[in-house]
Formats: C-alpha cells, structure tokens, sequence
C-alpha cells in the first residue's frame, strides 16, 4: 500500500504546499472543501490529510459518517498565513521578513 499525503485548502494557499511537493486538492468554500474531504477519505489513498482551519474548522465532525470505522487516514487541522495574521497581531509581510532574516541572515525588502 502506497502511503500518500495530501493537502485541502484554498486556492491561494495551495500553491505554496504545491512548490513544496505535496499533492494539493483546493477547495473555494466549506461545502466543497466537506465534498472533496469524504471524496479523499472514501478512495483509501491517503494516511495523512492536511485540513485548512480556514475551510473546515473542525474536520473530523464534518465527516464524522465517513470516518467511522477507519482508522485511516488521520485529519491534521492547520491554520493557513491568512487566518494566523487575521487577527492582527503581527504583519504577514513583516513576519516574512524576520523569518527571511533569520533564515538567510539578510534583511530584504518585501
């Protein structure tokens, strides 16, 4: 059996899991992110789904029918760029730059 990861998220979000080489499945809104999600579950191709907090707040009860009886695969919820800086605590292009810096040692204009 071929253990397979994959990402749901937005399509602004998806590029950059693509560029990072992980199989991606956008999705524009809750009601089709929840399609795609049992879609995903019920073709027995994935061990680890990556779930976008943005779209599904709370995956496994969004397909709790579908998930019963199957240990696999396991729902990551993560929070998406745009919904950590949502709350206005810090600059997304701010916080790039530091971890830019950080990374790089430079300190770049973004």
């Amino acid at each position: 059996m071929l253990v397979k990861i994959a990402v749901l998220t937005d399509p602004d979000t998806a590029t950059g899991f693509r560029l990072g080489g992980l199989e991606v499945h956008p999705a524009a809104d809750a009601d089709e992110a929840k399609a795609r999600l049992a879609e995903m579950i019920e073709s027995n191709d994935f061990a680890l789904i990556a779930v976008d907090e943005g779209l599904l707040p709370e995956p496994y009860e969004a397909v709790e029918r579908v998930m019963r009886g199957r240990d696999l695969p396991v729902l990551l919820p993560f929070t998406s760029l745009a919904q950590a800086f949502a709350a206005g605590e810090e600059d997304a292009t701010e916080y790039m730059r530091r971890l830019v810096k950080s990374t790089i040692g430079y300190d770049i204009k973004l």
